[in-house]
């Protein structure tokens, strides 16, 4: 999904996180988004919606994108919780180096994942949205 650490883990595996990788913020999960040509998981809803005929098909993409808004603000204050978590874990956990990824790293990742995966939507929904379908089928 994104640039990878030198372990060869993206921020989308729970790895990453455990080996120490750093916590995206926002603008950056949505530049990876920009840099790739991910849908995201539905792709092929929207796609279904863009077939509609006017105005049917604005009102749905309208409806799928602010669908997509509230989950994503729900997606970004369920991150910064697990942010903190995170942060929590590593500073007590320093010490003691643990074999296996636990369930923060989990967390983390996929919430990195939602978040990922709803600014894919709201891009692929507003590239249809500023697209003009002919009216009149022609």
């Amino acid at each position: 999904m994104t640039a990878q650490n030198q372990l060869n883990y993206s921020p989308s595996h729970p790895c990453y996180y455990k080996l120490d990788g750093i916590v995206h913020k926002p603008k950056q999960i949505l530049s990876a988004v920009k840099n790739s040509d991910y849908q995201g998981y539905m792709a092929d809803d929207i796609k279904q919606a863009d077939t509609k005929h006017e105005p049917q098909r604005s009102k749905l993409l309208r409806s799928l994108r602010q669908a997509v808004i509230l989950r994503l603000h729900a997606d970004f204050e369920r991150y910064r919780e697990v942010a903190c978590d995170l942060r929590r874990f590593r500073l007590i956990n320093e010490q003691n180096a643990q074999p296996m990824c636990s369930c923060v790293h989990t967390s983390m990742s996929l919430k990195y994942n939602h978040i990922y995966n709803d600014f894919a939507h709201l891009a692929y929904i507003d590239e249809l949205l500023s697209q003009q379908p002919d009216l009149f089928g022609f």
